[in-house]
């Protein structure tokens, strides 16, 4: 398996640089890309956010749903707000970790 990398664009107009790397007989692109949310807080606290407003928006509807047999779906949206809560929390207790984890490598 032969490997040949090779410089395709420069950077312009915020757009990433953009890598070919030949493997065998097939050209793949690789754009240099940083993460966008490497903790999760944000992403688990808009996720618990919408599920607990999913379940504020049923309380009114709770009778209607349980007399259609969907009263579960309350159920559901409650389970994602509390799943949420302790995801959330599990998110912020790892980013504490990686920011430590990082300060202690910067002073060593």
């Amino acid at each position: 398996m032969s490997e040949r990398r090779r410089r395709t664009r420069i950077h312009e107009l915020g757009r990433p640089d953009v890598t070919e790397i030949e493997i065998g007989g097939t050209t793949h692109r690789v754009a240099e890309v940083q993460p966008m949310d490497v903790d999760g807080v944000r992403t688990m606290t808009v996720g618990t956010i919408l599920w607990g407003f999913a379940a504020l928006a049923m309380v009114p509807f709770l009778g209607r749903l349980e007399a259609a047999g969907t009263g579960w779906w309350f159920w559901t949206a409650v389970a994602g707000f509390g799943l949420g809560l302790v995801g959330l929390e599990y998110c912020k207790v790892r980013r504490a970790a990686l920011r430590a984890r990082a300060g202690g490598r910067r002073r060593g």
